[in-house]
């Protein structure tokens, strides 16, 4: 089946709202962030929208424990603990939607961020689309498996409604918690850890090149959890071994390079408005890849984010696009661009979160259908007049079209 986009918004100017100091994302990441009396007072759930694909969603979080190593970040900790959501498609909908986070983890996100003005648990009662536990659906050794990773100082869960959409496509997603490197991370016994990284002051090149590569053992050891002869879920003999690829946002996605360089289960990868510090090998990697960001950041040619992304693209050798998202902002590519609207913050992005969503569903579920399916998919072959705000570009030629 081809991915189309027709059930895509048309595009729209972005609605008036209070102006706020910054935007959600810096709530995860230590910024300040106000919300205004308007957003605070009678503040509905948020929600997010529902995916698009025919099948329900069932969800569920494992606990996993590397003992072959330290905690990276942590060295008195001598195992490497990781929370992992596994999205999937279900028999049928659930009792139960999945919560979105925790109330502590919400509280400790908002505190972080210095907003006061809003509920603390707010983000915790967030509507998700997905059932917890529900019965997974399909035969075995059937489903394409993409890992997920969140950018640094984030939680796994913005990128929730990604994930929701994938699995209503037969997907299983799992993103993955990097312990230490977000807010706050909740284990099954209650204990929250916190943003261990957040509070080393030289993130240099070292730094960045030692998160990628932390990251991609994460990734490696997840895989082995999901795929292995005792692995840790029980609907994981639906997941096809031999069709498993990745998708991160910011540092997520600088990770997704690292990790396709460590692993060769690894078949694709997206990253999604992130700049790299990995650097590939001469000889390159013929593995298909999707560079997906802001204009502002990654246009060829302008500043050393761009530049990242070029280091990479001149040594992938298969198949390869560079696509912005005209009016984008770093959140638009998650759940944050949706749940800021709907809290009446600003993040600076002049495409409604809605839209930016919808348009990153569209671009990464056509991008594993055509490279984890093998159903060509005519929206990656060139611009299209049902998405006039993505562009694409040729870096070689420092032009977007």
């Amino acid at each position: 089946m081809v991915h189309t986009i027709k059930h895509l918004t048309s595009v729209r100017p972005r609605r008036d709202r209070t102006a706020v100091a910054a935007g959600l994302a810096a709530v995860l990441a230590a910024g300040l962030v106000h919300a205004s009396p308007a957003a605070a007072s009678g503040t509905p759930a948020p929600y997010l929208p529902a995916p698009t694909g025919s099948r329900p969603v069932g969800t569920t979080s494992l606990y996993l424990k590397d003992t072959s190593r330290p905690d990276p970040w942590v060295p008195s900790v001598k195992a490497r603990e990781l929370m992992v959501s596994l999205w999937y498609p279900a028999r049928s909908p659930g009792r139960h939607r999945a919560p979105y986070m925790t109330a502590k983890a919400s509280e400790l996100l908002l505190k972080d961020g210095g907003i006061t003005d809003l509920p603390p648990d707010i983000l915790s009662r967030t509507r998700t689309n997905a059932f917890t536990d529900a019965r997974p659906a399909g035969r075995p050794r059937s489903l394409p498996l993409v890992v997920l990773s969140p950018g640094h100082s984030k939680p796994r869960t913005e990128l929730t409604a990604l994930a929701e959409e994938l699995a209503s496509r037969g997907y299983v997603v799992a993103a993955v918690d990097h312990t230490y490197e977000n807010v706050a991370t909740s284990f099954p016994d209650g204990r929250v850890t916190t943003c261990v990284t957040c509070e080393i002051d030289d993130k240099g090149p070292a730094w960045w090149a030692k998160l990628e590569k932390s990251r991609a053992a994460d990734v490696s050891f997840v895989l082995d959890q999901l795929t292995g002869a005792h692995a840790k879920w029980k609907g994981a003999g639906l997941v096809d071994p031999s069709r498993i690829a990745m998708a991160g946002h910011s540092a997520g996605g600088a990770a997704t390079v690292a990790s396709l360089l460590a692993d060769s289960r690894l078949r694709a990868g997206i990253d999604l408005d992130g700049s790299v510090e990995t650097t590939l090998p001469e000889a390159g990697s013929s593995r298909p890849f999707l560079f997906l960001g802001k204009p502002a950041t990654y246009t060829p040619g302008k500043g050393d984010s761009a530049a990242s992304w070029e280091r990479v693209w001149t040594r992938l050798n298969g198949w390869k696009r560079w696509l912005l998202l005209t009016g984008a902002a770093h959140t638009s590519f998650t759940d944050l661009g949706v749940l800021m609207d709907q809290l009446g913050l600003e993040d600076g992005a002049d495409v409604p979160g809605t839209r930016a969503l919808a348009v990153t569903r569209a671009y990464v579920t056509a991008f594993f259908d055509q490279h984890l399916r093998d159903r060509p998919q005519p929206l990656l072959d060139k611009p299209s007049a049902d998405v006039p705000e993505v562009r694409f570009c040729a870096p070689e030629e420092e032009t977007c079209a």
